[in-house]
């Protein structure tokens, strides 16, 4: 005579249902969709915020690239006309023997355009990192500066420029910018937001 104890029937009941479960269809075939898995945290496009230099200092290279303009237009034009115009011969056969008015215009022509992107290479770029200054020096050649938030202890703001005052004890003036209210009210967030000491000037 053997005795079965409720214990044992219990354990019965649970294989046999958990053989019973391997008829059982998956969740993606009841739903008819793949699970998927989302990250915490997707990060953000990088923010790039750049400020151009004022207008008062582009002036003489818009007004030299407007002048080489109208030189090449000038010499484009006297090829194109009547050999016997006094526009043809001033350009063309006065200068026969010396350097082609062509060559003369596309250098011209070529500094308009070198002068102009130089002006536009002055400014400041704000982004995720830090703030990058961009001086032209007196020969033309580029300068940059870049310093992360990290090594910023205070920012004094006034309506026309940006001073930071760096955890070295040094000090170090932002180039002007075109639009100094823009620049001022963005580094005001970004100070809030790296925990940055700011003195506001009226």
């Amino acid at each position: 005579m053997t005795i079965e104890s409720p214990g044992a029937a219990n354990e019965d009941e649970a294989l046999a249902s958990l053989a019973d479960e391997g008829d059982r269809p998956s969740i993606t075939e009841v739903n008819g969709t793949v699970a998927r898995f989302d990250m915490a945290y997707q990060p953000e496009p990088a923010e790039r915020h750049a400020f151009g230099p004022p207008l008062s200092q582009r002036i003489p290279a818009i007004v030299w690239f407007l002048f080489s303009l109208m030189v090449t237009g000038v010499v484009v034009l006297a090829h194109h006309v009547s050999s016997n115009s006094a526009l043809y011969m001033w350009v063309v056969e006065r200068d026969r023997n010396g350097i082609p008015p062509t060559v003369l215009a596309f250098l011209v022509l070529a500094s308009g355009i070198g002068v102009l992107v130089r002006s536009s290479m002055r400014g400041v770029v704000v982004h995720r990192g830090g703030i990058e200054a961009r001086y032209v020096l007196p020969l033309g050649v580029p300068r940059v500066r870049a310093w992360a938030w990290a090594q910023i202890h205070r920012m004094v703001i006034d309506d026309e420029a940006v001073m930071l005052e760096l955890w070295n004890g040094q000090y170090e003036r932002l180039p002007r910018v075109g639009r100094p209210s823009d620049l001022a009210t963005l580094l005001l967030h970004k100070s809030a937001e790296h925990g940055i000491v700011v003195t506001r000037l009226s």
